[in-house]
């Protein structure tokens, strides 16, 4: 889908489809994403209606960008920070929509320039705390590495981890890293944060059961449900959002795609209420 960035208002909540995945480190695939769950969005077998009761299809405020255009020689991920400040910077809300986990060091470099006192609550079955991942520091396997070293977050929270070695512990303790592991989960986790919070949102959070279109199958981990309820029990104020690491080329009659689509509306819910 085409950029479109005319006619911005303050207050307008917009959908950014980032399709890259130059990246990853296992499976090409989640570069065609933005496009399939817009798709699962608009299926007509579902309409635009959130759990509490909005409908975004007459909400004016709610807005479809297109996807980022991306200058071929240049790294994709170099290219991110400055058009979506752009956006940002018009006083728009964003949820966009990968694209690999490594478009969110980028996102939250933009975001920072407008709120430099923010969280992050990251949901993922992976810290994504790498120093480097087979040579690469721009690796999705390393994006909150990134992001913690350059002071862009004043709080890391990660929920549904389940997938940690001894350098991931080592990193997440020199970050101060908060992390829930699915290990320890309770379904009645409620979080709170008093500084303006970024969410990123890697859909193997899930368990593969609910999400079987994603490079990195990890069982054990969250159901659709779980994650709905963990969005509708947050107390924050979310300025901005991702969801990342479908790859439409591992889905199974379109399940995953309708989960992230089921999602991203809850997620623009819990934006309008903040």
């Amino acid at each position: 889908m085409k950029l479109n960035i005319e006619n911005l208002h303050p207050g307008m909540l917009a959908i950014l489809g980032i399709p890259s995945d130059e990246n990853s480190s296992f499976l090409r695939g989640p570069a065609l994403a933005p496009e399939k769950i817009r798709q699962a969005l608009h299926s007509p077998s579902s309409n635009l209606g959130t759990e509490n009761g909005m409908d975004l299809g007459e909400d004016t405020r709610f807005r479809d960008l297109g996807d980022l255009v991306f200058e071929p020689g240049n790294p994709e991920v170099e290219q991110i920070e400055p058009q979506v400040r752009a956006i940002l910077q018009q006083g728009v809300r964003m949820i966009s929509l990968g694209g690999d986990h490594a478009i969110t060091f980028p996102l939250v470099q933009a975001h920072h320039q407008v709120y430099p006192t923010l969280n992050i609550l990251h949901l993922d079955a992976h810290p994504d705390l790498y120093d480097e991942f087979e040579g690469s520091r721009t690796s999705h396997a390393c994006p909150f590495a990134r992001i913690m070293e350059q002071g862009l977050a004043k709080r890391l929270v990660q929920v549904g981890i389940r997938l940690l070695n001894d350098h991931l512990r080592q990193q997440a303790v020199r970050f101060g890293v908060e992390i829930v592991e699915m290990q320890a989960w309770q379904p009645d986790l409620r979080l709170e944060f008093s500084e303006p919070v970024y969410l990123s949102l890697d859909l193997d959070v899930l368990d593969p059961a609910f999400a079987p279109g994603i490079s990195h199958h990890e069982p054990g981990g969250l159901s659709t449900r779980e994650v709905i309820r963990l969005l509708q029990n947050l107390r924050a104020q979310v300025i901005g959002a991702d969801i990342v690491e479908y790859n439409p080329l591992r889905d199974l009659n379109g399940v995953t795609a309708m989960a992230a689509a089921k999602l991203l509306k809850e997620i623009a819910a819990l934006m309008f209420r903040s």
